[in-house]
């Protein structure tokens, strides 16, 4: 089967839709003269457009706000041959029937794609021990596709080089003598955290000759920061909600490492090539093994249960006492 436009369809987090990238670059290797689209939420954008492998960015937020005779003429026009729901979506599945796309990629695990795809990929995500963004290739076995890339080869996928330049006043926050360590302690709730004592145990241990030691988060994560920041102790720097996501992709890009549990700035360190490591519960469904960063340098340590606070300071610092400065 050739496919010559192909819509991914992902309308979740930050986290999952960058793990869906290197599905959009194997695409590009089978089928390098496909156009890609890839319809996702608006604060996912950023992530989205940073992918070269990816043609055209299509708004689920826009699309919502239109009528349904209008929304269906918006799919139509796309002109597209094949759809695929990496993340199942009732009204989307309906939606793309109903503007009559030939080749519509579903799984069988859920009931209505039954009646809306015709292509059916049996594929348990609960049940795998593969990890997320080896899943959601293994949807391409709806169009023959019976070998897929390593997941230690994955990251080679992911064709994240649409970087923005960044500003002086921000790039000033980065040391070009000092490791430029990005340490981003919450997760809005997607996920099991490190607690903050943990984080500042971590600090405290870090030589301030070596390491330029910057926190990020969003908007309403500042607010949890704001009284934890003056206790560390130690000088770092505070970006949390200083940057729109294009601007926090870059500045990643240009930092030398992060520190994460399971949520998007990690996948999004990984996928850009700098020191990453992931802290994770031992946990089925939101261990490593389904949710571990995809990098070039991308590490992670499990705690021995559910609770990552067993995961210790030093057992963090010796990981990263061994990374080293990107030039």
């Amino acid at each position: 089967m050739r496919l010559n436009r192909i819509l991914i369809s992902r309308i979740d987090a930050i986290g999952d839709v960058t793990l869906t990238l290197p599905m959009c670059g194997y695409i590009k290797t089978l089928f390098p003269q496909s156009e890609i689209f890839f319809l996702g939420r608006n604060y996912t954008k950023a992530v989205i457009e940073a992918c070269s492998a990816v043609d055209h960015f299509v708004d689920y937020n826009s699309l919502t706000e239109l009528s349904k005779t209008e929304q269906l003429k918006l799919v139509q026009n796309l002109s597209l041959d094949t759809c695929i729901h990496v993340f199942p979506n009732k009204y989307l599945a309906s939606l793309f029937k109903k503007a009559q796309v030939p080749f519509r990629i579903g799984t069988t695990n859920r009931w209505f794609h039954w009646f809306t795809c015709n292509k059916l990929v049996r594929l348990s995500r609960k049940r795998s021990d593969l990890h997320e963004a080896e899943l959601n290739i293994r949807l391409l076995k709806a169009i023959g596709e019976t070998t897929f890339p390593k997941k230690a080869s994955l990251y080679n996928y992911y064709h994240f080089d649409r970087i923005i330049a960044l500003p002086d006043t921000i790039k000033s926050i980065l040391s070009d003598e000092k490791f430029n360590l990005l340490l981003h302690p919450k997760s809005h709730g997607s996920g099991k955290e490190w607690s903050l004592l943990r984080y500042k145990e971590l600090i405290n241990l870090l030589p301030d000759e070596r390491f330029n030691i910057i926190i990020s988060g969003s908007e309403k994560e500042k607010a949890l920061l704001k009284e934890w920041i003056p206790s560390i102790g130690k000088q770092v720097t505070d970006i949390s909600g200083l940057m729109s996501l294009e601007q926090l992709i870059a500045f990643i890009h240009k930092a030398d490492g992060l520190i994460a549990s399971g949520t998007g700035p990690l996948h999004l360190a990984a996928a850009l090539g700098i020191h990453t490591l992931g802290l994770f519960p031992d946990t089925k469904p939101i261990h490593a093994g389904r949710w571990g960063p995809i990098g070039k340098k991308a590490e992670y340590i499990e705690s021995e249960n559910f609770e990552l606070d067993t995961i210790l300071a030093s057992m963090v610092f010796q990981k990263i006492n061994k990374w080293d400065k990107n030039f």
